[in-house]
């Protein structure tokens, strides 16, 4: 099993940054891949970005290209969003999640998830 923990979650107005952070423990020898997914009140859980666990392959989202920069730190275990220029429509709670296959943009590649942390902007 994986369990992953997501913080930096919290209020910004719009053209603001957060950066989320998203620990992995456990089997992380099992990690291949992680992703960041979000999901506003109402709407479906979308895809954000993704990133390979070893190797450089990264995939955005269109609504976030130019705007949010994903990254890892291997040694600390740790997936990070950087989120630039943010937007009211970027209002959601924020899910990472670790998958054991390559890098995707469907929920169901992704056997683990963190609990989420919400993300509000402002206008």
């Amino acid at each position: 099993q994986v369990q992953l923990v997501e913080s930096g979650g919290g209020l910004v107005q719009a053209g603001g940054s957060l950066r989320l952070s998203c620990t992995a423990s456990g089997r992380t020898f099992s990690i291949i891949a992680m992703g960041w997914f979000r999901q506003a009140p109402g709407k479906e859980r979308e895809f954000v970005a993704a990133i390979s666990w070893h190797g450089v392959r990264t995939d955005y989202a269109d609504s976030v290209k130019g705007r949010f920069t994903i990254s890892r730190d291997n040694a600390k275990s740790t997936v990070y969003l950087q989120m630039n220029n943010l937007k009211p429509e970027d209002t959601a709670v924020y899910y990472c999640a670790a998958g054991n296959g390559p890098i995707a943009a469907m929920k169901h590649d992704y056997p683990y998830w963190g609990q989420g942390t919400q993300v509000t902007v402002s206008s």
